[in-house]
């Protein structure tokens, strides 16, 4: 498995990845966290305990959990295509 650093992880796949929101325009979504299951342009979609919570990029910033590190990242910087944003 390839090591994902903090300045790459904007280009890699986040499916797998655990995340957290760490701040939002919607105060309903802060605090929504869990395993990364599905991302669309403008979702992640993050599953905890069974339940899928939808959230969208452009209204948050996302906590990503590397191993011991975490990375805050703008959902703005993520709101392409997965399949285009990693190329």
């Amino acid at each position: 498995m390839t090591k994902i650093s903090k300045k790459d992880l904007p280009r890699h796949e986040l499916i797998g990845l655990k995340c957290k929101v760490v701040r939002s325009t919607n105060p309903s979504l802060l605090g929504k966290e869990g395993t990364v299951v599905d991302e669309t342009k403008n979702l992640i979609v993050v599953q905890k305990y069974g339940k899928e919570y939808k959230i969208p990029k452009k209204e948050v910033t996302f906590q990503f959990f590397l191993g011991n590190d975490h990375v805050e990242i703008d959902g703005k910087l993520l709101k392409k295509r997965p399949e285009d944003r990693i190329k």
